[in-house]
């Protein structure tokens, strides 16, 4: 995989105090870096991804996922229907009667592999009994076991951007558990773009009863 690298690119410069400044300044900074020169030396057009704005004639399709909330059930009583833009909604506990494989099935079904997809990962979604260095903690969240794998069950997405959130150093245990779930998070993202931009290359192939991809060379 030494053909994929990393760069840094610093900080987004952003106004907490005004939304819709904050939103016109982070909008700009994605359309300058998807508009920069991929790194990478090997067929740069194919690998080269960007965020793209979404027409709006395309119906969106959104997956909520690790909800927790007792005092509204299942409806919409204390909040806005969000129907109107295509979420399909995954309670925490479903996990209990589905597993993660239910989970992964759903989000698959929903989202597809063709699309592109925005993953945002918010930390909290794990419980705070693993990771206690959040802003905004709530019990009842997935085991951090559980999340990891989710991700590598949804690999197959068509991943073009993602984030993870509210990860609170202030606020983290001894071990700083909640950090290490968080780079564990960016690792299997990382790694899922990797492989998939590897396959839709066509560099690689997947090989019956091995995990790992191999080239067709090795075939």
């Amino acid at each position: 995989m030494s053909w994929a690298k990393i760069l840094d690119c610093g900080d987004i410069p952003v106004t907490p105090m005004d939304n819709a400044m904050a939103l016109t300044q982070m909008t700009s900074a994605y359309l300058e870096l998807g508009n920069r020169a991929p790194l990478s030396y090997l067929a740069p057009r194919e690998i080269s991804v960007s965020l793209a704005e979404c027409p709006e004639s395309i119906q969106p399709r959104n997956v909520h996922a690790g909800l927790r909330t007792r005092l509204s059930g299942e409806d919409w009583g204390d909040y806005e229907d969000d129907t109107r833009q295509g979420f399909l909604r995954i309670s925490s506990d479903d996990i209990d009667d589905i597993g993660p494989k239910g989970v992964i099935d759903a989000i698959m079904n929903r989202m597809g592999t063709e699309i592109p997809v925005y993953l945002s990962v918010d930390i909290d979604v794990i419980d705070p009994g693993l990771a206690p260095g959040t802003g905004t903690p709530e019990a009842g969240g997935w085991t951090t076991r559980e999340l990891i794998r989710i991700l590598r069950g949804i690999e197959g997405l068509n991943v073009v951007g993602a984030d993870i959130v509210e990860v609170a150093p202030a606020y983290d245990g001894v071990g700083e558990q909640t950090a290490l779930a968080g780079a564990q998070v960016a690792y299997e993202i990382l790694t899922s773009i990797v492989k998939r931009g590897l396959v839709d290359m066509g560099k690689v192939a997947e090989v019956p009863g091995r995990k790992n991809l191999v080239t067709k060379d090795e075939l």
